[in-house]
């Protein structure tokens, strides 16, 4: 019976431990989420002068990437086993979907967060995904960065991109999402996810290019879409289209009342033409 009870208590005692120990990792989840997020800082400008080294090993100003294009910025990590290669997979399909030339009419730059991985690995990730978007302009549009722990995290906390390094797991505890920055370095449009629409992206671009891309049509359909800041997404705006319909409706009827106008004057005028000939004995019209 003794048995009994010492062997029933260590189960207890066990089941205990196993409750503490789900609870303990229930709030470090907990814990890791309150400080995982992006936040959006519109109009944020961000530190061009600080330095990292590129898939070829040069140690290059953020500057270089900025200037006349607007870039997409996202902050991955190379050796991630899960959401980052989901990340840039929808960044491929994006791009793939967009009429606009990486390279010719925007940049992409990607930023490790892990202070740790070298230039081989962002070379390595260069080269997959450029061979992944299969068009022109990778080559030279697409960088893939690594950097001081200090110089990540000037640019992270400039866009509002907060993550932790879970040390239990020896991996990075990030959001998802990428930002859309202007062409001098300031944050454009924030989107969230893995999953990109191509015309989103493409309008966010041509946004942040302040019309240096795109075309008048595009100027046109911006009018008519408005963005979703808590999902990054465009969605039609109704008044605007129904403003765009009533200003047509209004031109056309001014038009068409223009137009009456005219030709009731002209058969006035040709009214008091006749009467007066006929008056006069003129036959001439």
């Amino acid at each position: 019976m003794e048995k009994v009870m010492k062997n029933f208590g260590m189960m207890i005692a066990l089941a205990l431990t196993a409750v503490s120990l789900r609870s303990q990792a229930q709030q470090q989840t907990i814990d890791l989420g309150k400080q995982v997020g992006l936040d959006q800082k519109l109009n944020a400008q961000v530190p061009l002068d600080v330095t990292f080294r590129d898939e070829t090993g040069a140690t290059v100003p953020l500057r270089k990437y900025f200037g006349t294009k607007p870039v997409v910025l996202v902050l991955p990590f190379y050796t991630c086993p899960g959401i980052c290669a989901l990340e840039l997979d929808g960044m491929v399909k994006a791009f793939r979907g967009m009429d606009l030339t990486m390279g010719k009419d925007y940049q992409v730059v990607t930023i490790s967060i892990n202070p740790r991985e070298t230039p081989s690995l962002a070379a390595a990730k260069h080269s997959e995904y450029a061979s992944l978007y299969a068009k022109p302009g990778a080559d030279t549009g697409w960088h893939f960065l690594v950097g001081s722990d200090a110089n990540i995290h000037a640019v992270a906390n400039a866009v509002g991109f907060r993550y932790v390094y879970d040390k239990a797991n020896d991996q990075y505890a990030h959001p998802a999402g990428i930002i859309v920055l202007t062409p001098d370095g300031r944050t454009s449009h924030y989107f969230y996810g893995v999953d990109y629409m191509p015309r989103d992206l493409r309008f966010a671009l041509i946004t942040a290019s302040r019309g240096r891309i795109g075309s008048l049509v595009d100027q046109l359909k911006l009018f008519c879409y408005h963005i979703d800041p808590a999902t990054g997404k465009y969605g039609l705006l109704i008044s605007r289209v129904l403003q765009l319909a009533g200003g047509a409706t209004v031109l056309a009827l001014g038009s068409f009342m223009t137009l009456m106008f005219l030709h009731d004057r002209r058969r006035a005028r040709s009214a008091l033409i006749h009467e007066a000939n006929v008056t006069t004995g003129n036959s001439n019209p």
